[in-house]
């Protein structure tokens, strides 16, 4: 018996000739089994690496409307004391004055 030579070129691989060899013929099973793994393993990375994107942009702007908010508090508690009001009034030139005497509960 003799033994087939193996003529491994350009046209022999393109031509599906090395699909019929017997190493890929006895382990195809295992091949496709590869191939499925690795497409798996690839999407898995893709739709991993989009999540941390999402999270990265998603932290980025809790971080600021945090500082909007924080502003917006700190503005919010510039204008409503009491001196500052006192002059908004007398800027508007509204006839308001403040109390004379401390306010007092009432009882139930």
């Amino acid at each position: 018996m003799e033994k087939k030579k193996k003529h491994f070129s350009f046209i022999y691989i393109l031509g599906g000739g090395i699909l019929n060899g017997d190493f890929i013929m006895r382990h195809t099973r295992m091949i496709v089994l590869i191939v499925v793994l690795i497409i798996f393993f690839i999407g898995n990375r893709y739709s991993c690496m989009q999540k941390l994107s999402k999270i990265d942009h998603l932290q980025k702007e809790l971080q600021d409307v945090r500082f909007e908010a924080l502003s917006i508090s700190s503005e919010l508690t510039g204008h409503s004391r009491q001196s500052q009001i006192e002059s908004l009034i007398e800027e508007q030139g509204i006839d308001l004055e403040g109390a004379q005497t401390p306010p007092y509960e009432l009882e139930k």
